[in-house]
């Protein structure tokens, strides 16, 4: 007889449960395609991340190796809902990593897994406000009910397969916003609520004059403003934190759009500030 894979990895012969099925939802175009939470897995074991990510086949995985792999992935346009992260790892440690994931990704649900059954490297986690933890040799059933808790708390009650048409509008512009820092394109917003980019598009013009470009402009025109008058950051700096590759780019638009350069728009807070 053949031998059993573990899902746990780590020689806990537990008795893996049949996938779960997918979650649909049918796009414009009558296709159906998968709408699952998405899970950055990082640790520096690969058999450990590949036997994990099977037990838990009803989300969508991507994976790391460590953590400097994992903050390449946070910093790029992402619909990351939760990291779980391994405590120790070469380089990053796993609690390194988390306070790295509060200033880059704090939308994120984080879980630290913790093979030493330590009460100490535990309460560091929870003060690093990790949102749990789990122990290898973990138990599938109950790692199963703490992600799902801390996906339910990090929600906000949206679900892409239940959503409406508004709903995913709403989580569209929750996504704008948590990615203000980034480059986000119409394809990278239509892939966090499951939706071809052209019906995206015509669904956010539907409920906003601005469509989907403008609303995205009128977001990073906001923080500039904010960044003007509350920080000391030059235009590079300014630019740069709203993902702009080109300083003049961000010059331009928000001249544009203030009829005045960042500049001028400074000068004037601080002349009325007088």
């Amino acid at each position: 007889m053949a031998k059993k894979r573990s899902c746990a990895g780590d020689a806990e012969r537990a008795v893996r449960r049949r996938p779960a099925p997918k979650r649909m939802k049918k796009n414009a175009a009558g296709k159906r395609r998968p709408c699952r939470e998405t899970i950055l897995l990082v640790d520096d074991d690969e058999i450990f991340r590949e036997e994990f990510a099977e037990c838990f086949s009803e989300y969508r995985f991507c994976q790391a190796a460590d953590g400097k792999e994992a903050l390449a992935v946070l910093k790029k346009p992402n619909e990351i809902d939760l990291v779980i992260m391994d405590v120790r790892m070469p380089g990053m440690d796993g609690l390194a990593l988390l306070e790295r994931i509060r200033e880059t990704a704090p939308g994120a649900g984080t879980i630290v897994v913790t093979g030493f059954g330590s009460k100490e490297v535990v309460l560091r986690a929870l003060r690093g406000r990790a949102d749990d933890y789990v122990e290898k040799p973990f138990d599938v059933e109950k790692t199963r009910a703490v992600i799902e808790a801390v996906l339910d708390s990090r929600r906000g009650g949206y679900r892409n397969d239940a959503a409406d048409a508004a709903g995913k509008i709403e989580h569209v512009k929750r996504f704008l916003v948590r990615n203000l820092s980034r480059k986000v394109s119409l394809k990278d917003a239509a892939a966090a609520v499951c939706l071809s980019p052209k019906y995206l598009s015509r669904l956010f013009r539907e409920r906003d004059r601005a469509g989907f470009s403008g609303y995205r402009l009128k977001l990073k025109m906001g923080e500039a403003k904010r960044l003007l008058a509350r920080t000391g950051y030059n235009m590079d700096q300014i630019s740069g934190r709203l993902g702009y590759q080109n300083t003049e780019s961000f010059i331009r638009q928000f001249k544009k759009l203030a009829a005045l350069t960042p500049a001028e728009y400074r000068r004037r807070l601080r002349r009325r500030g007088r």
